[in-house]
């Protein structure tokens, strides 16, 4: 998630939602899968904590980009 984006609207939102769940799923999600299939016990604990950990990362990157956005008096 190095673009850039400008979120105006619900709707963008929504998009931007999509696409970083899609992209979250397809790097983190096929890791989980593979160590649920092949892996230890403690392999899968880690590829779950990885799969949070880009969950709350994406969405700790828009709450910040909003604050940034927000009038310092409002804070």
């Amino acid at each position: 998630m190095d673009e850039t984006i400008q979120i105006g609207s619900r709707g963008d939102f929504g998009l931007w939602a999509i696409e970083v769940a899609k992209q979250i799923v397809g790097e983190q999600g096929f890791e989980l899968a593979q160590a649920a299939r092949d892996g230890t016990e403690d392999d899968v604990r880690a590829a779950g904590n990885a799969l949070g950990q880009a969950i709350t990362n994406a969405l700790l990157e828009v709450y910040d980009g909003l604050l940034e956005d927000m009038p310092a008096d409002a804070t």
